[in-house]
């Protein structure tokens, strides 16, 4: 095979791109690194560290812009999780520490809201924790808390998704109550970010917050998590690098990232709280008027910008008669991802089709715009 032919990567490996109006997804591996960002790796590409200082130093970092005690990075939001449980079980102690995921012994249960129970709080177990739902599924209170803890409670589990649940106790209570029973309150605030004093009150929330770096333009393979110093401390005891410096055999060997990985997410971070973010927002107008022009005088459909409760304020939908058109937007959904290039979109319902921008380069608009106007009209 000559190799010499080809001109990227996934031309050489027979790899389709996708053009993603899909989100920031771990399906298609994130986003787009910003320029910040791949200047920083690149930087860091040119010679090698001390990572062991490297993750002190950058954790100082983002701990000054986060106003917390500390802060460390890992391998992604899902490897935060994972090792703030870790850390909660066993702390620096060594003999603990090697023995994980066998917990024997241990305090070694996570609580969470029976009702905040969401994809990833799977994470909270990878380490050898057993997670427990609190209260039913459609209701649970401090008193059900209460009523669960006993002498194997290692930590409290919180999922920051607004608008609040009405049928939890806020993350403020639940913080309130784990501290007062002396239990780690741990919250996910993933890609909770924006506005920026919201960032940092998330990040200031809990025992320890667990981020996503994706959301910020840094790798999809990096995270964070910030908080109480000891705890953090306790963290990079069960760390990659811990297991070459103790001697311990952490259980976080296998979660490993690299320094041109670090060097995106301070960037990232960085980025995040130097960028205009009006600026950001008001160019997703134009973008957002390229799929009204294009789509609503085509019969039977119907734009709609819907508010979210996200780093980016809102997404938009295609409302579609699926009756009259004949197509449901799952068929939508399919012919595009089929066509050349492949595009990729939400299906919400049968109706309605979700367009995600932010994730978009400028030039793909017009693309996904037109190729579902072709669809839409050819029916």
């Amino acid at each position: 095979m000559n190799t010499n032919s080809y001109s990227t990567i996934y031309e050489k490996l027979g790899v389709a791109p996708v053009i993603n109006a899909w989100g920031v997804a771990t399906e298609l591996g994130g986003w787009t690194l910003s320029p910040k960002v791949s200047k920083a790796m690149e930087e860091a590409n040119s010679s090698q560290v001390e990572m062991i200082d490297l993750l002190k130093k950058s954790g100082e970092f983002l701990a000054e812009l986060l106003g917390v005690e500390a802060a460390y990075i890992t391998s992604g939001g899902a490897a935060a999780q994972a090792l703030s449980v870790a850390a909660c079980m066993a702390g620096t102690d060594p003999n603990l520490i090697k023995k994980l995921p066998d917990t024997t012994g241990m305090k070694n249960k996570v609580l969470l809201h029976k009702p905040n129970q969401y994809m990833f709080s799977r994470c909270y177990t990878l380490t050898g924790a057993q997670l427990v739902e609190v209260g039913s599924d459609e209701k649970s209170t401090i008193e059900d808390l209460e009523n669960s803890i006993d002498a194997e409670t290692a930590a409290i589990a919180y999922w920051v998704q607004p608008p609040t649940n009405p049928d939890i106790p806020s993350l403020q209570e639940t913080v309130k109550f784990a501290r007062s029973k002396g239990i780690p309150a741990l919250a996910d605030a993933c890609s909770q970010i924006y506005p920026l004093e919201y960032f940092r009150e998330n990040a200031q929330s809990a025992d320890l917050v667990t981020f996503g770096g994706k959301y910020v333009g840094a790798p999809h393979s990096s995270g964070f998590v910030c908080g109480k110093a000891d705890l953090i401390e306790a963290i990079s005891h069960q760390s990659f690098v811990a297991y070459h410096y103790d001697g311990s055999k952490a259980v976080g060997r296998a979660m490993k990232i690299d320094r041109q990985e670090i060097a995106g997410l301070v960037a990232g971070v960085e980025d995040w709280f130097t960028m205009n973010h009006e600026e950001r927002i008001l160019g997703y107008e134009s973008r957002f008027e390229t799929f009204e022009n294009i789509l609503n005088n085509i019969p039977n459909v119907q734009t709609e910008r819907t508010e979210v409760h996200h780093y980016v304020p809102y997404y938009l939908k295609i409302n579609i008669d699926s009756d009259k058109l004949g197509i449901t937007a799952t068929e939508i959904k399919t012919k595009l991802d089929s066509g050349h290039p492949r595009i990729w979109v939400g299906d919400i319902d049968a109706n309605t089709i979700g367009i995600s921008i932010h994730t978009l380069n400028e030039e793909e608009d017009e693309i996904v715009a037109n190729r579902i106007s072709d669809i839409l009209i050819g029916y």
